[in-house]
């Protein structure tokens, strides 16, 4: 994987869901799509946060999913990879920092989102040359 690219190995469209959608608005993509998390794009297409299965069910045990907007559930603080990033970095940042999924910005916009079954997709790739 080293000529690859976090640009090479991201999917996309991504699933996202608004600042202000209700949490239950999230919990139904995330289950229509198989989904642990969604990145949160405001109205001028930058990302702004990331809001996961965890943090609904964290936040489910305190508050109202249907009462409740994304911003107050998400976590602000996002871990972004440029589209440009080496493929082995990518792959060292998430096993580091055991990251489910990440996603690649440029500019501030969202222009994919690499999981670890992105990950696993390519390696099978790779390891069908040798069959």
């Amino acid at each position: 994987m080293k000529s690859k690219r976090a640009a090479d190995l991201m999917t996309q469209p991504v699933v996202t869901v608004s600042p202000e959608a209700l949490l239950v608005d999230a919990i139904d993509l995330m289950l229509r799509h198989n989904l642990g998390s969604l990145p949160v794009v405001g109205s001028d297409g930058n990302i702004c946060g990331i809001i996961t299965e965890y943090d609904i069910m964290n936040f489910a045990l305190s508050g109202n999913a249907a009462d409740t907007r994304v911003e107050e559930a998400m976590s602000p603080k996002v871990i972004a990879l440029q589209p440009d990033m080496d493929a082995a970095a990518v792959i060292d940042l998430m096993t580091s920092r055991r990251i489910h999924r990440v996603p690649v910005v440029k500019d501030g916009k969202l222009q994919g989102i690499i999981s670890r079954r992105d990950i696993l997709r390519e390696m099978a790739f790779m390891y069908t040359r040798y069959h």
